[in-house]
């Protein structure tokens, strides 16, 4: 009774232990430079097993970034959940500098913004992009909407406007050099286009 749970919780172990290998390697080497057999190596698992999870590369990538975007999503919608008390524009705000600052740590700035893009195909990063961030951002600017301070009809592309200039920034932070510098700034450009925007 008890063998098919076992094999279960050892099929799920199997699989976070790849996810969590590929993620640093894929951080650290890129899709490019990152093999299924370094993979394996330091897994010490078989191919056999790697493919029972995920049917090729790709698709081990797209699991990766698919985990990374998750914990992107929840750590920027706790921001703006935090800055929530003092109204919608102070949330999304804080959620938006929030996945600014996110964009600087070497693991979301490899596998989202430099390698997901070309490796999923710009279609596909960008519905995961919008199912993890664009119905925060749209739920939002309804409060916004029934604050008065935007048109309704204007709310659904706004989302978008929105969501378009912080994924620009987070690319800018991503790129810079000097990081810190990148974000302040980012932060900055964010809080003058709420300002204009919203006040």
């Amino acid at each position: 009774m008890d063998r098919p749970n076992k094999n279960v919780a050892r099929g799920e172990a199997t699989r976070s232990q790849l996810l969590a290998i590929a993620t640093r390697m894929f951080a650290e080497h890129g899709y490019e430079d990152t093999s299924i057999e370094a993979v394996l190596r330091e897994a010490g698992v078989s191919r056999g097993s790697l493919y029972h999870h995920f049917a090729s590369k790709e698709v081990l990538f797209e699991a990766v970034a698919e985990e990374v975007e998750t914990s992107v999503g929840a750590q920027t919608f706790a921001a703006a959940a935090e800055a929530a008390a003092d109204g919608p524009v102070a949330a999304l705000r804080a959620g938006a500098v929030a996945w600014i600052r996110l964009a600087g740590d070497p693991v979301v700035r490899r596998i989202l913004l430099i390698d997901a893009p070309s490796v999923l195909g710009w279609e596909k990063w960008r519905a995961m992009e919008e199912h993890h961030a664009l119905g925060g951002i749209k739920m939002t600017l309804q409060v916004v909407v029934e604050e008065g301070k935007l048109r309704p009809e204007l709310a659904d592309t706004l989302a978008h406007v929105l969501l378009a200039s912080m994924n620009e920034v987070a690319l800018l932070v991503a790129r810079a050099q000097d990081k810190e510098t990148a974000m302040k700034d980012g932060a900055d450009a964010i809080d003058e286009l709420m300002q204009r925007l919203f006040t």
